[in-house]
């Protein structure tokens, strides 16, 4: 790893001690501020839309004014937000510290824009799931930490925690040089709105994340209502769910594009089945462990849109991409919420099937490449 792919992963990895230590418990402190199932669906479902919202628009300016700045703008929006959620003391004030962080996401296409160019001789999905591996080596230790808080101070206090870490994440992320802005040649956004392989290929992404988004939003709430698990029990699962992300991403980070794209989804599978089938601790914590899949979905999705678009559009082309796969965030956190109001336990069965016919479409419409 080069000098500029070590700073980002050190901001990473402590961005995920912070993020880590109270993103699982979200949807609880939706519930402790008063918001019922389908409001806590509702909302995250609100949080999506922000997500999704600022893809395109980081994507088009990450291509003209540079990765580095609209990866410094988002770190800072970030910080900003953390505090305002770890200050509020109301839903709405809370709630709108929530969207404005999930705006943040964003950073994801200059992000993944800046990886690539930056691998070196790393091929671009290693180096994309090694810098995945530095956030969620952080994230498995943030659980830990959030869950220790929240039993001892009330979770309120995990989220002033997290803040704080913040601050470090973006003094280490001020260190990263700038990237050249490579020329554009008139009709290159053309080419890309005409490129039939990659909208093909988006439309893939749409149908595998819903299916692989739908057992995660309401997880924690099931674990602690259905199976009374304490705040410290719900962070240990959290944080084996972090680890799964880091060796899962590092086992598989090599594989051809296309068949780590699966592996993903295979694992997601396997995850639900053992929240439907089994109750405990023990299997819960090996659950979230496989879910560490999604996470090699995503990085091999983007590595397989590497293959189909032409690198003077790549951060448009991410962009785009990440607001694909962000209409999960929005879809699926309401339609989760309706059915745990039915029947908490059947979000898991629904899951494992449409993952099944994500996996068939998948193997048939994914493109493929020999090169990582």
């Amino acid at each position: 790893m080069n000098r500029d792919l070590i700073f980002m992963a050190l901001a990473l990895f402590t961005w995920g001690v912070g993020e880590g230590a109270y993103y699982i418990f979200q949807p609880i402190y939706l519930k402790e501020l008063g918001a019922s199932p389908l409001e806590i669906g509702t909302i995250l479902g609100a949080v999506g839309i922000a997500m999704g919202a600022a893809h395109i628009p980081a994507g088009y300016l990450s291509d003209r004014v540079g990765r580095r700045v609209m990866m410094w703008a988002s770190w800072i929006l970030g910080l900003l937000s953390a505090w305002l959620m770890a200050l509020a003391n109301s839903l709405p004030v809370f709630v709108t510290g929530m969207v404005l962080y999930g705006i943040t996401a964003f950073v994801m296409t200059p992000m993944n824009s800046y990886v690539t160019a930056a691998s070196g001789k790393l091929s671009p999905g290693r180096a994309l799931t090694m810098i995945s591996a530095a956030y969620n080596l952080g994230a498995f230790m943030g659980p830990f930490i959030g869950g220790y808080i929240g039993d001892h101070f009330g979770l309120q206090k995990t989220y002033l925690f997290a803040a704080s870490i913040f601050v470090v994440s973006n003094l280490l992320i001020f260190n990263l040089r700038p990237q050249p802005v490579l020329p554009r040649e008139p009709g290159t956004v053309k080419i890309l709105l005409q490129n039939r392989a990659y909208w093909a290929y988006l439309g893939i992404i749409l149908i595998v994340f819903f299916a692989l988004y739908l057992p995660q939003p309401l997880t924690p709430n099931f674990m602690q209502d259905i199976h009374s698990l304490s705040y410290s029990e719900v962070g240990l699962a959290g944080s084996a769910g972090s680890l799964g992300n880091v060796i899962i991403n590092l086992v598989f980070g090599s594989l051809n594009p296309h068949l780590g794209f699966l592996i993903g989804q295979i694992t997601m599978a396997l995850a639900a089945f053992v929240f439907w089938q089994a109750a405990g601790l023990p299997w819960f914590m090996l659950a979230y462990f496989l879910m560490g899949g999604y996470r090699l979905a995503r990085a091999m999705a983007i590595a397989q849109i590497r293959t189909v678009i032409n690198p003077v559009n790549m951060g448009l082309a991410f962009g785009i991409t990440e607001t694909f796969s962000s209409f999960s965030l929005i879809l699926v956190p309401p339609i989760a919420g309706m059915i745990y109001t039915w029947q908490p336990v059947g979000i898991y069965p629904i899951a494992i099937l449409l993952t099944v016919f994500a996996i068939l479409i998948s193997i048939r419409f994914s493109p493929r490449s020999h090169h990582n």
